[in-house]
């Protein structure tokens, strides 16, 4: 007698959408199936291993290069695998949701790469998860041209030759996609953005001369590169395409995975294309790893935190060398900045300091670096052509005088700057501005004149709580305490209720953006992300 057939996905709790049978078809379902049967225990593995290695943290309060590792660091012969002709020049990536508008728009925007987002700068409704898929596919067959219902404008690619390369970037291992179940059991949001991109569009790709191209986001150790890579290697003899296709450019935004970013390559070597260096994550990080390590983990106001930070220097400046050494792409940091259309003095401060920050990241031998907005490429695009010319990548800059010690990364006590009662409002105000978007379904929000996404919230509602924890006393005099939170908490919604009306204010999501906000940032018990309880709440 044959085994039962296996069970198939199930669609749980989600209403129909237009066009869905394109994206979720039986094949493209049974495909996320087997990626979740076969790599979902070991994405719970490692998840696990993460809550052991920040208790040994919390125990140390320290962080080291692994000596099991070592013969990979120490072994000067391996290299990753090649660039493809469509990553080789990456000097401006921009990054944006999937949204219809912005896939448009930011295939046309003059950048080399687009970093099309279902993590951070996209809330994970079904909706956004599913028609996210069906716009990709829709750009890669020119079937996307559209007209905007509210503006009247039309929007239509450019020539081929003109799109950016897409770089695709899937949810964190620690998101489940509770729409889509195996016997009751949630997929991974990771599998199921992968799983779905990947089946509809490889050989597509190929056929575009491009290919499958990925950006792994909050990695934490060489074995969870370890599992990817092995994902990679199944994906790609399942729909028969040629080992080594797929490329994976690996975020370096955990302070955990920062030690180990030689390793991270190497077991992604005949897939890896590069790392970056993400700024709010790693800052996250670095709180939520350092939380119970007293004053000296203690980060002042997040927007005093530059890249010129001694601790972010030896980040990036080992990043940089990392990289080259492996003949992997190294990319720089993101530039939030969004222009004004009525104020055109912060636009002339904003992009003054958007080039110094691109001037310094091609300086320092990156090979590109991250936008929010188009009108930013250009400024991007000028600071990396002075530094590259005509050549794609400064790969062959070795950065071999930079030496970096393991506390120099965690030596978070050499900045001057201190927690302030400002930062304080603006952590509370940005946070709840931000969750009320992303709990109506906007993941990428223009704020105060900057793109924020939910790193943003992970950094602000993390320093709420550490400063907090740590009894900060800011400038004025004030005592960093639950109740002063609260406080500034009520009065930054009573501000913004005036700001935009009561009838606007009631029908948004703003007292329930407030509550979350406090819940995460005022529990004792540190909530791992903000996203988990968010996402419960998420329609």
């Amino acid at each position: 007698m044959s085994a039962p057939a296996p069970s198939p996905l199930a669609i749980v709790d989600a209403e129909p959408l237009p066009r869905q049978d394109e994206v979720l078809t039986d094949a493209a379902l049974a495909f996320v199936a087997e990626l979740h049967r076969r790599f979902t225990p070991r994405r719970d593995e490692l998840l696990a291993r993460r809550g052991e290695r920040r208790a040994e943290i919390a125990r140390t309060s320290t962080l080291d290069f692994l000596p099991e590792t070592e013969a990979v660091r120490v072994d000067d012969t391996w290299k990753v695998a090649p660039a493809p002709a469509a990553l080789d020049d990456r000097r401006v990536e921009i990054t944006g949701p999937t949204d219809r508008k912005m896939t448009v728009n930011a295939l046309n925007s003059g950048a080399r790469v687009w970093l099309a987002d279902f993590e951070d700068a996209s809330a994970p409704t079904w909706e956004n998860v599913v028609t996210g898929q069906l716009n990709l596919i829709d750009a890669y067959t020119r079937n996307i041209d559209f007209t905007d219902p509210r503006s009247g404008k039309s929007y239509a690619l450019k020539p081929a030759e003109e799109l950016a390369t897409v770089v695709t970037r899937p949810r964190g291992w620690h998101l489940d996609e509770r729409h889509l179940q195996l016997d009751g059991t949630p997929v991974p949001g990771a599998l199921v953005d992968f799983g779905l991109y990947f089946f509809h569009n490889a050989q597509r790709l190929i056929d575009l001369g491009k290919g499958p191209y990925f950006y792994l986001p909050k990695t934490e150790s060489y074995l969870e590169a370890r599992l990817w890579n092995d994902i990679f290697v199944f994906a790609q003899d399942y729909v028969g395409i040629p080992q080594g296709t797929v490329r994976a450019t690996v975020l370096i935004e955990t302070i955990t995975a920062a030690y180990e970013m030689e390793e991270i390559l190497y077991e992604l070597r005949d897939h890896a294309s590069g790392l970056n260096a993400g700024r709010w994550d790693y800052l996250f990080s670095i709180v939520k790893n350092f939380r119970d390590g007293g004053s000296k983990f203690v980060l002042p106001d997040r927007n005093l935190v530059t890249m010129t930070a001694p601790f972010m220097r030896a980040y990036t400046e080992l990043l940089v060398r990392t990289c080259h050494k492996r003949g992997a792409h190294a990319i720089g940091g993101m530039a939030a900045f969004i222009p004004s259309r009525r104020d055109a003095e912060v636009n002339k401060v904003a992009f003054e300091k958007v080039k110094a920050d691109k001037d310094r990241e091609a300086g320092d031998g990156f090979d590109g670096s991250w936008v929010a907005h188009p009108d930013l490429v250009p400024i991007a695009m000028a600071s990396f052509d002075a530094v590259l010319g005509a050549k794609p990548n400064q790969k062959d800059r070795l950065r071999e005088d930079v030496s970096v010690a393991a506390g120099d990364l965690i030596a978070i006590d050499t900045l001057d700057a201190k927690p302030s009662y400002d930062g304080l409002r603006n952590a509370v105000a940005v946070g709840i501005r931000y969750i009320e978007a992303w709990l109506r379904g906007m993941g990428a929000v223009a704020i105060f004149n900057l793109m924020e996404d939910a790193a943003t919230a992970e950094i602000s509602r993390s320093q709420i709580w550490q400063w907090i924890n740590a009894d900060v006393v800011f400038e004025n005099g004030e005592h960093a305490t639950s109740d002063l939170a609260r406080k500034v908490a009520a009065e930054e919604l009573a501000a913004i209720r005036a700001e935009i009306g009561d009838e606007t204010f009631e029908a948004g999501k703003w007292q329930q953006a407030h509550d979350l906000l406090l819940q995460v940032s005022l529990d004792q018990d540190y909530a791992d992300f903000l996203t988990l309880p968010a996402y419960e709440q998420l329609g």
